[in-house]
């Protein structure tokens, strides 16, 4: 790449939570060594927020005040030089449009680039699992029946489990063998039932999962698209103000 092709800086919204942030920073980096090869790595900027603060936000329900800290956090990101901007948290694209009207900078939505993903591979049943939020929100929903695949949501006993797992373990940092044993038999449980794609529909679900097993067609890991849309946006080059999202 010549200067004026340089990459675009991705701006990533993170610590929500950390250990999340830790695998978008290293995917995206693998990502843009293997696009370029050699010693090439991305050009990235994070605002990581307290994640405690975002939580209490999300459990009391406040999405405007939660949308004010990622508000803040974008604009942030922007005048430390980011071209686009990723939010690293799936509950969180609920306030998707206070970032947006944050700054100027493109938003590649992780909604849109993992129901598209979903369609390629040809699922026609999706179970959604992440927290219930994300679950109820009907962001997923939505961008799933506008392309002819019928979304399927847990029932109420295992939400709480998902719940449990990730606001009491995964986001803490913790990765049980106990909370990885229930997830799969909630895999296997969902498959019988019909459903023929799992959306890891919470950026750290991804960790109860082997990665080998990972990288199956019917596991629609939101971080893997997400982070995979992100590297093309790099690589694209600078965008113009308000340039069209995936």
């Amino acid at each position: 790449m010549t200067p004026a092709e340089e990459p675009a800086v991705i701006g990533l919204l993170g610590g929500m939570s950390w250990p999340s942030t830790l695998t978008y920073y290293r995917a995206v980096n693998e990502g843009v060594a293997k696009a370029l090869g050699g010693s090439h790595s991305a050009r990235m900027v994070i605002w990581s927020q307290d994640y405690a603060e975002v939580e209490r936000r999300q459990l009391a329900e406040d999405w405007e005040g939660a949308g004010a800290l990622l508000a803040a956090g974008a604009r942030r990101l922007a005048a430390a030089g980011a071209d686009v901007l990723a939010i690293a948290c799936n509950t969180m694209h609920r306030v998707s449009g206070a970032v947006r009207a944050a700054c100027d900078l493109p938003l590649i939505d992780i909604v849109e680039v993992t129901a598209e993903a979903t369609r390629s591979r040809g699922i026609t049943r999706a179970a959604v699992l992440g927290t219930r939020f994300t679950a109820q929100g009907g962001l997923f929903t939505g961008a799933l029946a506008a392309r002819g695949i019928a979304p399927v949501l847990p029932a109420a006993e295992d939400q709480r489990l998902v719940d449990r797992i990730i606001y009491e373990e995964l986001c803490r940092g913790t990765v049980s063998d106990t909370a990885a044993s229930a997830f799969t038999d909630l895999r296997q449980r969902l498959r019988r039932d019909g459903v023929d794609g799992i959306i890891l529909a919470c950026t750290e679900l991804g960790l109860l999962i082997p990665p080998p097993e990972r990288v199956s067609p019917e596991i629609v890991d939101t971080v893997a698209v997400h982070v995979e849309a992100l590297v093309t946006a790099s690589l694209a080059g600078r965008p113009g103000p308000r340039a069209a999202t995936r």
